[in-house]
Formats: C-alpha cells, sequence, structure tokens
C-alpha cells in the first residue's frame, strides 16, 4: 500500500530552519531519503519551494486563482514522500525516522487504491485508471 507522508511546519520550525547549516540539512534528508531507498519503500518525494505559489479556489461559480503565500505557515506543505508499504504501521515506522526539527510534523495519508473502488470495478473510469497506471509504470 502507498502512503504520502506530507512535511508541514510551525512558525518556530521555518525560523529554527533558518538559522540552520543548509548543507546538513541536505545531507540529513539525503540520507533518510537513501536509506528508503535501500530498503525499498520509496516511491517519490521531493521538497516544495514556497514561491511561486497559488491556489486555484472552486468555492465560487467559477475558479478564482490566487498568489502565494496562501495562508499560515503551519498550513503549507513544505514536501512530501510517496512510500509504498506493506502496513499502515511501517509508513509511520518510517514517518517517525524522518530528519526533522521540532514544529515540524508529517502527515501520513493512505493513497487510494483499486480497493476502493471495487463496488464500481465496472465503471469506465476505473478501468481506464488501471490503464493509465500501466502506461505510467505507477500501477
Amino acid at each position: 500500500m502507498k502512503h504520502m507522508l506530507i512535511m508541514r511546519a510551525t512558525q518556530e520550525a521555518v525560523e529554527d530552519y533558518e538559522k540552520m547549516d543548509f548543507e546538513a540539512v541536505i545531507n540529513a534528508m539525503g540520507a533518510y531519503n537513501e536509506s528508503m531507498i535501500k530498503a525499498g519503500v520509496m516511491v517519490s518525494g521531493d521538497g516544495l519551494a514556497p514561491e511561486p505559489g497559488y491556489v486555484v479556489d472552486f468555492s465560487g461559480e467559477t475558479p478564482i486563482v490566487s498568489d502565494g503565500p496562501y495562508g499560515e505557515v503551519h498550513e503549507l506543505f513544505n514536501g512530501f514522500w510517496i512510500i509504498q508499504t506493506a502496513t499502515p504501521e511501517e509508513a509511520l515506522e518510517w514517518a517517525k525516522r524522518a530528519p526533522l526539527t521540532p514544529g515540524n510534523k508529517l502527515e501520513v495519508r493512505r493513497a487510494t487504491d483499486e480497493s476502493d473502488f471495487a463496488d464500481f470495478s465496472d465503471n469506465e473510469y476505473v478501468q481506464k485508471e488501471k490503464e493509465w497506471r500501466a502506461e505510467l509504470g505507477t500501477e
């Protein structure tokens, strides 16, 4: 099963990060990523740049686009990993190993899979999704 580890920070974490040696941060993240790759659980991951950032708001009749920054610091995603594990507990174990400092949080969310749509297995787009995953190599 796939899980997404979503990195979030508080203002405290952002301020602490600005005082840190950037090369040490790169090395810690690199070692963490390497450990997940060697264990065969990492599917993908990236850090997210703060700018430019946009929000497309669908609360009105037509979508409204606004520029970032787009909310409180704690509302922003700073980066993510997608990992493939046998159990949710294994995903949590990997999340707990992330080299993050106080004030940071990782949200762990399971990615949906075919079992979530079993009642709709004959749906045209559920079938197409299988084909698209095969084409993209993301099965």
